[in-house]
């Protein structure tokens, strides 16, 4: 059965719901190993000193930023965390949108979101909700160790939490040469467009994913079946990361909880564009400070050595 990613809340004014993070997408693509043709042993790729040729161990490596061709800035483990948010197990929705104004190139990634032990009303609560309303919440979630954007949306009996791209990671169509203007620009006449019309009516359906299938891939697979049968073959199953106790909650007054929120964003309105509270300048200033003072060190420390000639 598969496990949660983490078990954290689900906040939005003053109420929390907790919740587990799952997956929701299921990795189908076909995985491959490269092997000596020679004697079928599988190849093994080595952390190699690109001065020296020596194999350098996991103790022994840093993470680098290339900031210009060949310098680079070393980062720590310290230096990371420093950037990472405080909370890894809460999404806090900051604003609630109309789903429909959602750019589809936004959404990258689906999770599911399970409702922890008694906290199925709040669940339901927001759920239907954000159906009635045709609403999206827009929160901040950690996976791992990143940041992401996301929204939390319904979908069916589920919560749907879909990772979103930043701005800055799309491309702009403006940006290609793309054809602009009216139909009559083009020579295109009132009977093409009225038969496109009936083409595209003529070929209309219901959107029915479970229709499709990767072609491709299963074909490989019979073709990767044949091969195992005749010459045998292993399988090797990778363990899955260890599981976190569910999150529980005690039974809350909603009423209460939703009246004090509305009470605060009737005293405080939300602007229209959420934005996050900078860091204060003390602080980063110190940080930067003490970064740039161990980047500088472990860079002279890790100058590569120039060949002769």
């Amino acid at each position: 059965m598969a496990r949660p990613i983490w078990t954290g809340t689900l906040s939005f004014g003053l109420l929390n719901v907790p919740v587990s993070l799952m997956s929701g997408e299921r990795k189908v693509d076909l995985q491959f190993r490269m092997l000596d043709s020679r004697d079928r042993k599988p190849i093994r790729f080595e952390r190699v000193n690109a001065d020296t040729g020596e194999e350098v161990p996991w103790k022994d490596i840093v993470k680098a930023y290339e900031y210009d061709k060949g310098s680079y800035v070393v980062l720590e483990e310290g230096d990371i965390r420093s950037a990472a948010p405080e909370s890894h197990e809460t999404v806090e929705v900051e604003a609630f949108v109309d789903a429909s104004q959602i750019d589809p190139r936004y959404y990258e990634k689906p999770y599911l979101l399970l409702p922890g032990k008694k906290a199925e009303k709040g669940y339901v609560l927001l759920r239907e909700t954000l159906r009635d309303t045709a609403k999206a919440g827009i929160a901040r979630v950690v996976v791992r160790t990143r940041e992401y954007l996301c929204a939390v949306m319904p979908q069916g009996h589920a919560l749907v939490l879909m990772i979103l791209r930043y701005p800055q990671e799309l491309v702009d169509p403006e940006d290609y040469k793309l054809p602009t203007g009216s139909l009559s620009d083009y020579r295109i006449t009132a009977k093409e467009t009225a038969m496109a019309g009936q083409l595209i009516e003529s070929m209309a359906a219901d959107w029915d994913p479970s229709q499709y299938h990767d072609e491709f891939r299963e074909r490989l697979q019979q073709v990767l079946n044949k091969r195992i049968k005749t010459k045998g073959g292993t399988t090797q199953v990778e363990e899955e990361p260890v599981a976190h106790e569910d999150a529980s909650t005690n039974v809350v007054d909603f009423m209460a909880l939703l009246q004090k929120s509305l009470d605060a964003n009737k005293r405080t309105p939300a602007k229209k564009t959420a934005t996050r509270k900078a860091p204060a300048k003390k602080a980063a200033k110190k940080a930067t400070k003490k970064t740039a003072g161990k980047a500088a060190k472990a860079t002279k420390k890790a100058a590569p050595r120039r060949k002769a000639g």
